[in-house]
Parts: C-alpha cells; structure tokens; sequence
C-alpha cells in the first residue's frame, strides 16, 4: 500500500513537473495542509534517475516556498490579526497554532523567519507575525530563502540518495526532522549571543 501511494506521488510529480513542485510547495508554504516531505524526495529521485535536474528541483521548491510565504505574509499584513482571531479556524489557523507562532516571532525577532522555516509546526505559519508586524520586505525574503532553501535541499538530497525506500525515507525525514530542530536551537542562540554584544557596545 506504501509502495503505491509512493510509485502514485513520484508519477504525479514527474507528470507535473517543475511548475508543479512550485505549485505545491506554494501550498505547503501558506494554509493548506501539504507537506514538503510529499513533494521534495520524490523529485529527488527522480533526479537521481535522470528524469529531473537536482539544482531546477530545488530552485523550484525554494520558488514555491517563498510565494506561499510571501502570500502569507500579504494576506497578514492587509488584514490583520482580527481577521485570523475570528476566521483563522477556518484556515487551519487556530488561536494556539497563532498565539504559539506569535511568540516564537517576538522570541527571536526577525531571525525567526529563518529558524521557523526549519521546524515543524512553525513552517507554514512564521509568516504570519511577520506580516502583521510589517517586516522589512528584503529581510523576510532572504532569510525566507534561506531558511527554506536549506530545508529544500536536505529533503532534495535524501530523496536523491535514498529513492524508493520509504522505510530509509522515514528513517532519514525523522532524523532530518531533529537535526533541523538542532540547528535552529544552535541559530537561535547564536543570534542572542550576538544580539547580545551589539546592544552592549550601543549602551557603552
């Protein structure tokens, strides 16, 4: 059963093609329900047999990514937190799923759009209090990039090295999934050290 709903999403990703990863790595990025972990490996390996070029997957993906991003960030900024508080749920946006996104945004300030791309939960979401907070444009779209192109790649290449095995993809998503955990917790504290030091030498 496994076996077929892979063979089923590695053929509807190489019907569809690169607009297609960017197609659904854009709803991956905003609302709706659609896992990176559906798209990205499959097209890897499809790479890895020659059917699609590795570096157009992950252009591709890091696109669909930052417009989802960049639709949530709009949809935000144009109406507000109101709008999320009163018809979130209907979005899949709860007021846990917000309050919890909100703080990690006021936690870690404008690295969070980098750091919230790389954990579960916060992906799609980070986008959210960005908006809201009327981010500066240029910095959500690098560190959006960023964050989402790190993520794109690692899944491109485990989906390249690992192909068809779901078992070995499991196994290599979950440890993927905790060593993103790692690096966002190495990043966020690296962020304060520095944050840090730079408000120390304003004050002095």
């Amino acid at each position: 059963m496994v076996h077929q709903i892979i063979s089923w999403i590695v053929e509807t990703v190489g019907r569809m093609g690169y607009p297609g990863i960017i197609t659904l790595m854009f709803l991956e990025s905003s609302f709706f329900p659609f896992p990176s972990e559906v798209v990205i490996p499959p097209a890897g390996y499809l790479a890895a047999k020659g059917e699609m070029n590795l570096l157009l997957v992950i252009l591709s993906g890091v696109l669909g990514s930052l417009l989802g991003a960049l639709f949530n960030y709009w949809i935000s900024l144009v109406l507000g937190r109101p709008f999320f508080h009163r018809y979130g749920r209907y979005f899949l946006v709860g007021e846990k799923t917000l309050a919890r996104v909100d703080r990690f945004f006021d936690r870690h300030g404008h690295i969070s759009t980098l750091i919230g791309r790389l954990l579960p939960g916060i992906r799609q979401y980070i986008s959210l209090p960005a908006g809201m907070a009327r981010m500066n444009m240029p910095l959500f779209v690098i560190f959006t990039a960023l964050g989402a192109g790190l993520w794109v790649t690692v899944l491109a290449l485990v989906g390249y090295m690992v192909g068809y095995d779901h078992r070995l993809l499991q196994l290599y998503l979950h440890k993927t999934a905790w060593a993103m955990i790692a690096l966002s917790a190495v990043l966020a504290l690296a962020y304060g050290i520095w944050h840090r030091k730079r408000r120390r030498g304003t004050d002095s």
